[in-house]
């Protein structure tokens, strides 16, 4: 099968390309620079020039392909402050996805939730901003193309992350003197090794029914005061919480610190036959790759 893949040199991306390309597939990755040009070929994938702020290029390379697997996000303008606007920069992306693929019975593989009914975890999804992104990829189903939605732990962990939860954590509580956490720390984030999380999006090509919301979180939900005393054991600091007023000052342009988000992983594991295979956060954490930096 053709895949196209956005976001194909990133922390995922740079994971799901090889498990497409050992699966027999034919990988093309997105790339907008000369470097990620030369990660993408060191993979073994093809090359696209371009970004997404050229929904005519994605559009032409959308159509050349089998499947599509959108994984690439505006970041950069995220982590300026500017959330909603890289959340409508996604949304113009996948509506340009779905004109050429609408009516062709093609894949598109994206990153997002669903409504679940449950309402506390509903309006948490309802308040991010890319939740109108997941809805608009749900609702081409009904225009002839095989849509997948995989949630994406929060925590995606190992060696490759360079920018998630976790760096962010550690070096807050480098630049503060403090392993904190908001509050009492049980919210919980669910997690999963990148390895593991790749897999699935292989998996998720060759086996999911359209229509599939698909969890990769291995660890259905870890608490942060855990996993920020686990930071604090390596980096020789304690680990504390952050009274309600301070949370703001102390984590900022971290505003994922109270986030309470757990995935349910049972229904996924049985209908892909997914496994994982790699270490749990704590012990990835343990292994001291994330304090080598």
């Amino acid at each position: 099968m053709r895949v196209f893949v956005t976001g194909a040199s990133g922390h995922i991306g740079s994971a799901v390309v090889p498990e497409l390309i050992k699966d027999g597939h034919e990988v093309t990755g997105l790339a907008r620079s000369d470097a990620s040009a030369e990660a993408v070929r060191a993979l073994g994938a093809e090359v696209y020039r371009g970004d997404l702020s050229d929904p005519d290029g994605l559009r032409d390379a959308a159509a050349a392909a089998d499947a599509v697997i959108h994984l690439a996000f505006d970041h950069a303008t995220m982590m300026a402050g500017d959330f909603p606007a890289a959340a409508a920069t996604d949304l113009a992306v996948v509506q340009a996805f779905g004109d050429v693929l609408a009516g062709t019975g093609k894949t598109l593989i994206g990153i997002g939730l669903t409504r679940t009914g449950d309402q506390r975890r509903d309006a948490t999804i309802a308040a991010n901003p890319r939740s109108a992104v997941s809805q608009a990829i749900t609702g081409l189903t009904d225009r002839g193309v095989r849509t997948i939605l995989v949630a994406v732990p929060p925590v995606t962990h190992s060696d490759q992350d360079k920018h998630g939860f976790i760096p962010n954590l550690i070096g807050i509580a480098r630049a503060t003197g403090v392993s904190g956490y908001a509050g009492d720390g049980t919210n919980r984030w669910a997690a999963g090794h990148t390895l593991d999380v790749a897999a699935l999006f292989r998996l998720a090509l060759d086996k999911a029914p359209a229509g599939s919301q698909l969890f990769a979180a291995t660890e259905e939900g870890i608490e942060v005061r855990e996993i920020a005393e686990v930071i604090g054991r390596h980096l020789g600091l304690p680990a504390a919480s952050v009274p309600a007023e301070e949370v703001a000052g102390h984590f900022k342009g971290f505003p994922f610190i109270t986030m309470d988000m757990s995935m349910p992983n049972a229904a996924t594991r049985e209908l892909l036959g997914w496994e994982p295979a790699h270490p749990g956060l704590i012990a990835d954490l343990d292994q001291g790759h994330y304090f080598d930096r």
